[in-house]
């Protein structure tokens, strides 16, 4: 599929009684409590666009997680901005939303479930409980290792994501390469401080799409089937317990500038983020490189 033209993207004006965003729209934080923190796109999404957020910050305390989806109501259209995506958006019916946990959200297709029909809007898959059993034996499966630095787009079957967004990285300091080990290999929690979460749907036959969350740069695979498709969907973020601040993450699906083929040369050939710091190269190409 051809990259999705950019749009910049935003929160919604209407969200939760407990959320808010700051100037720019792009960074929605939960104020109190723990729930009312349902926050929207503010267009719908186009087939392909991701709809990407960093986590920013924690609060500890609560029992519970972010939680993103899509939904094909309109916000402008709803009497009252649910309390919880899960389930009082849900039951609403037309919207597609999932917690964040450990899991990963990682699915295949249930085969207890293939019989039945997509109905009103999509089902849900059954979980992998150990990709050792999805072909990594025999050649049977994707047993490509992954390479972050090497591997410049992101594919969902014809749809093709730059991965230059899609990894969360930590602040610059004295561990950051340890950490960013742990990013790119989603070692830790999906829901850690930097995790970068992205949703997007891709199409499947004639007016119908499947759902996709990526964590941290890795498809989490169909977390939905049968998604109507013929009405506008647009990104639901739930800022939902010890999830408190998310931020939207831009991304550009044009052609990589002279700065980020440079960047994709120079981390090639390197250890980690900081070692940058030993190589000579102008300080603003080094800052550039370790994404500062």
């Amino acid at each position: 599929m051809e990259p999705v033209p950019d749009q910049f993207m935003e929160f919604h004006p209407i969200h939760g009684t407990n959320v808010r965003l700051d100037n720019s729209g792009t960074q929605a934080t939960r104020v109190e409590s723990f729930a009312n923190g349902v926050c929207f796109s503010k267009h719908p999404l186009k087939p392909g666009e991701i709809f990407l957020i960093e986590i920013e910050d924690k609060e500890l305390g609560w029992c519970g997680h972010l939680r993103v989806g899509l939904t094909a109501r309109d916000p402008r259209g709803l009497d009252v901005v649910p309390e919880y995506s899960i389930p009082d958006l849900t039951d609403v019916g037309d919207s597609w939303v999932f917690a964040i946990t450990r899991n990963h959200n990682k699915v295949i297709e249930d085969p207890a479930a293939e019989g039945q029909e997509a109905g009103d809007g999509g089902h849900r898959l059954g979980r992998v409980e150990a990709e050792g059993g999805v072909g990594n034996e025999g050649g049977g499966g994707n047993s490509k290792p992954k390479a972050f630095f090497t591997d410049s787009h992101l594919y969902i079957e014809n749809i093709r994501i730059p991965r230059d967004k899609l990894v969360g990285r930590s602040r610059p300091g004295r561990f950051s390469h340890i950490l960013d080990d742990l990013y790119k290999t989603n070692a830790l929690p999906p829901t850690a401080r930097r995790s970068r979460i992205g949703v997007l749907y891709v199409p499947k036959g004639r007016d119908l799409a499947d759902m996709h969350i990526v964590i941290n740069g890795e498809d989490m695979g169909a977390s939905a089937k049968g998604i109507p498709a013929i009405q506008p969907l647009y990104a639901v973020v739930d800022v939902f317990a010890a999830t408190k601040c998310v931020r939207i993450v831009q991304v550009e699906y044009g052609f990589s500038s002279l700065q980020t083929l440079c960047r994709k040369a120079i981390q090639k050939y390197i250890v980690h983020r900081m070692a940058i710091d030993w190589l000579e190269l102008p300080e603003a190409l080094k800052h550039y490189c370790k994404y500062e």
